[in-house]
């Protein structure tokens, strides 16, 4: 059952876990006032100084009212305190975000293979993503234009644009490299022109996808020759695009299967 915070009220539990490992926590929200809320997630004890997320609240995106967040963090002892905690910046007492959903999911640093030089290119390490507010472990990355998630300080931007940046990699400076990736929807109702922009080095390519809202995916390449020891590789859906089903939902592409080889012998 769902928890209003009312101003300076808090959500605290003690959970065991293992020193050292990395976690997500993952929650959904909705608001009961027309008026901006802001959300402040916490772990004690905490060796890291101004280590919390302040996630604001000021537009919800989906159908029903109610938004995921996930907040990543590293455990610092084998017993931790969370806390959600609405620090009361809304004028009137009486509102306050609505809290339902809580999970909490170890995290294991991938690593680089041989057959790809990304860390978590298929995006299998990451938070929950809480489905209808039932929690689902996520297999694929979703660009929606208005939502951030995860990391140390994971919050939710309010830009027209959204940028993932996947990693640095270490490259070889004037090595021919190809990235390569799926880009498609994920069968739920959003439908329109869709573009994924890549980004790799000094390189870029555009990827237009026509969404019928049914599934499907393209492949597509980026080879870029790197300048550097460091290699940044980003992704940007830029539209809006809202589902089909008259719920307004704002929606967008779905990016997987992210891959990294190196080109020995680069074609001239």
């Amino acid at each position: 059952m769902p928890v209003r915070l009312g101003n300076e009220a808090s959500i605290k539990q003690k959970v065991k876990v293992v020193k050292g490992m990395y976690y997500s926590i993952t929650f959904s929200a909705a608001r009961t006032c027309a008026q901006e809320e802001t959300l402040n997630v916490s772990v004690a004890p905490n060796s890291a100084a101004n280590d919390w997320g302040m996630l604001p609240m000021q537009t919800m995106y989906s159908s029903n009212g109610w938004d995921s967040y996930a907040w990543g963090f590293q455990a610092d002892d084998k017993e931790i305190a969370i806390s959600i905690h609405n620090p009361g910046v809304a004028e009137d007492p009486a509102c306050g975000p609505l809290i339902d959903s809580v999970a909490l999911k170890a995290l294991y640093p991938p690593r680089r293979t041989r057959a790809n030089l990304l860390k978590n290119g298929n995006f299998e390490e990451g938070p929950y993503v809480l489905d209808d507010r039932v929690p689902q472990s996520g297999e694929i990355h979703r660009l929606r234009p208005l939502r951030r998630a995860g990391g140390q300080t994971g919050r939710r931007t309010r830009r027209r644009e959204r940028r993932v940046p996947l990693t640095s990699v270490f490259t070889i400076p004037n090595r021919v490299y190809v990235l390569s990736f799926s880009v498609g929807d994920a069968n739920n109702s959003c439908e329109g022109s869709m573009v994924v922009e890549a980004f790799a080095g000094l390189d870029t390519i555009k990827v237009p996808y026509e969404s019928k809202g049914k599934g499907g995916f393209k492949r597509a390449k980026l080879r870029f020759k790197a300048i550097s020891k460091r290699t940044r590789v980003m992704f940007l859906s830029t539209y809006y695009t809202t589902k089909n089903d008259n719920s307004g939902s704002l929606c967008g592409p779905v990016l997987d299967d992210v891959k990294l080889l190196s080109v020995r012998k680069a074609r001239v």
